[in-house]
């Protein structure tokens, strides 16, 4: 194990699953994918070399964030971040842990119509490209495409974070199984960017997060951890 992955087990604050496993869309052969948050040592910033802003390891399909990148990229309305969060697989939570799960709302806002809309734009312009190629896309690929922009709507019309893919699995899963043509497929997506944009119009969300709220937790996390209280959080 190497330092820095060392760092991220000892101080860290956060261990969900995600993927298939949260989403409700496994198979037998789905991986068991892991996210997760860490404090690094309030007196490392003052070095020059700075903590790493995020780890791999040290279980296998295991990522983190360093607990201020972490906090950074969520206020974008990252889903990947998002879902950390929201996930209800929650395999190490310590009050800390629990503090930013309870933030969760700070994060949210309108931001998620662009996150979520351009980055499914692109990867569906990255699958097209791969059937042009190959004859065909990665369908598990195009199936988490498809569930992202259901998340991304729900999100925008009711103000909270949908993990499962609840009455959407079956046909889901007929995606992965590349039961759906590839018309059937774009179809599907040009809905639910319809669907979307038509969500961004009247969702309850405020136009920006909470990035005071957010930050001020931010601080007093540092601040305890020079007086040692990380050890105990």
């Amino acid at each position: 194990m190497s330092q820095g992955q060392h760092v991220a087990e000892q101080r860290s604050i956060l261990s969900v699953v995600v993927g298939s496993r949260a989403f409700g869309l496994a198979t037998a052969a789905s991986d068991v994918d892991r996210r997760g948050v860490y404090v690094a040592p309030t007196e490392d910033f003052w070095r020059i070399g700075k903590p790493p802003t995020h780890m791999e390891g040290p279980l296998p399909e295991q990522f983190s964030w360093e607990v201020e990148r972490f906090c950074a990229l969520a206020l974008t309305a990252n889903p990947n971040l998002l879902e950390v969060l929201h996930s209800p697989l929650v395999e190490h939570s310590t009050p800390l842990g629990c503090e930013l799960r309870a933030l969760s709302p700070a994060f949210l806002s309108r931001r998620a119509h662009r996150t979520y809309a351009r980055y499914a734009q692109a990867q569906f312009a990255k699958a097209h490209a791969r059937r042009e190629r190959e004859g065909e896309p990665r369908w598990k690929h195009v199936l988490h495409l498809l569930r992202l922009m259901i998340s991304g709507a729900a999100l925008l019309e009711e103000g909270t974070v949908q993990i499962d893919a609840g009455p959407y699995r079956a046909r889901l899963l007929a995606v992965r199984r590349g039961e759906l043509s590839w018309e059937e497929v774009c179809a599907w997506r040009d809905r639910l960017a319809v669907r979307l944009d038509e969500a961004l119009a009247r969702s309850p969300l405020p136009e920006d997060p909470d990035t005071a709220r957010v930050e001020g937790w931010l601080v007093s996390v540092r601040r305890r951890s020079l007086r040692g209280e990380s050890s105990r959080t």
